[in-house]
């Protein structure tokens, strides 16, 4: 099952829980806007090509439409509608003042030089510069895109509407980032998996940890585990796995990877099938790369007691209901790596009132807010008797759907 038919299942289960009106539930549903573009560029080469470019912005009753803006061979229109959608209730869970959207352009980012990306990214800022704003829609770094990309949109847009920091977060800090922003979803993850950890009597010192994706979100994950005496037990990333019984060296796997080393090369763990990762013998499983990672197909062989769900829908619907009778706890991932888009609001706040936070204060804020999103899922799940990803998704379906009704904006 795909994202976005399986992101509308979960959503149809939670309005069904909740009760909804079903003109209400219906329109929740439906996205705000759609946007597609066409973005052609100059090739370093002296040839033309065209790139088809999407943002999908799906509700704003809440506040702003919040989302990344990924760069990737394979986005298309219901992959950028499942993740707007999913960003709409992710946000209500943390519960900061935004709605949800999604965008992307259809392209390979290491097949382009820096300067045809810089070019594609500008065109692309300039056909949707009119439908973007700090109060309207705020994009944010994704999968191949980063600092410097949100620095291009930043000017770009800047061009028409003035200096506009608060346009996108996830900025250089030299631009107006916010500190902390770097490690904001893998220290999340860590945050959520120790509140989870604790309603079971556990902490993170002494289990051991399978992490499936070493890029961003994965290598924070691990050094800050790492940190707390959880011990890595494997990992993986694009180029392969590695595994070792008594835990992985993370700082010295850090810093062969930083030197340019490749994860299957560190010497001091042994080389392992990446797809073997998945069914590691390990207490916490933690995805942090593409959907649909966990299927019908491997959910039997999973060997681990917890998920937490650092990808965007690592877990297709099949393999939640196999995983779930095997008792295997899910931490979803519209509150589990929710920790990007909370310290992406604390950015945008910082743009807007021209103050800069420490990081203590950033980290702090963010402990909080994931602390407290877990809190109200628990409450939910006693409400409604359900799973956590139901209680997060009737916590964030909840807000929006009041939210909606209080502005009169119901069917």
């Amino acid at each position: 099952m795909n994202s976005f038919a399986a992101t509308n299942r979960n959503f149809r289960h939670a309005a069904k829980l909740l009760g909804l009106d079903s003109k209400l539930a219906k329109s929740l549903l439906i996205p705000f806007r759609e946007i597609k573009v066409e973005c052609t560029i100059p090739k370093d080469d002296g040839s033309i090509h065209s790139y088809v470019g999407f943002r999908v912005q799906h509700d704003n009753a809440r506040g702003p439409m919040k989302g990344g803006i990924r760069y990737h061979p394979e986005v298309d229109p219901d992959e950028v509608n499942a993740l707007a959608q999913l960003m709409t209730w992710k946000t209500a869970v943390a519960n900061v003042p935004y709605g949800g959207a999604k965008g992307g352009i259809g392209c390979s980012p290491s097949d382009l030089s820096a300067s045809e990306l810089e070019r594609l990214t500008r065109i692309f800022t300039q056909k949707i510069h009119d439908l973007i704003g700090i109060h309207t829609d705020i994009p944010a770094p994704d999968m191949g895109t980063n600092s410097q990309t949100m620095a291009w949109i930043f000017d770009e847009y800047s061009k028409f509407h003035g200096h506009s920091p608060a346009i996108v977060t996830g900025k250089p800090l030299d631009l107006g980032g916010s500190l902390g922003r770097d490690a904001a979803t893998g220290r999340g993850v860590v945050f959520a998996t120790e509140a989870l950890l604790a309603e079971h009597g556990k902490s993170i010192s002494g289990l051991t940890f399978a992490i499936q994706g070493f890029g961003n979100v994965g290598s924070w994950a691990a050094d800050l585990i790492h940190g707390r005496g959880g011990k890595i037990v494997a990992i993986s990333d694009v180029h392969g796995a590695i595994r070792k019984s008594d835990g992985i060296d993370i700082p010295a796997l850090s810093k062969h990877k930083a030197e340019g080393g490749l994860l299957k090369d560190f010497k001091d763990a042994d080389v392992m099938d990446r797809n073997e990762l998945l069914v590691q013998e390990c207490d916490v499983l933690i995805p942090c790369a593409l959907g649909g990672v966990l299927n019908k197909e491997n959910a039997a062989n999973v060997r681990a007691k917890y998920i937490i769900e650092a990808a965007n829908h690592p877990t297709d619907p099949d393999a939640d209901e196999i995983l779930s009778k095997k008792g295997v706890t899910i931490l979803p991932d519209i509150y589990a790596n929710a920790g990007g888009v909370i310290v992406s609001y604390f950015e945008w706040v910082q743009n807007i009132q021209g103050f800069q936070w420490k990081e203590e204060k950033v980290n702090m804020e963010l402990q909080k807010h994931m602390n407290d999103a877990f809190e109200n899922i628990k409450s939910m799940c006693k409400t409604h008797d359900c799973s956590l990803r139901m209680g997060a998704f009737t916590l964030g379906v909840n807000r929006v759907a009041k939210a909606t009704t209080l502005r009169g904006w119901e069917a």
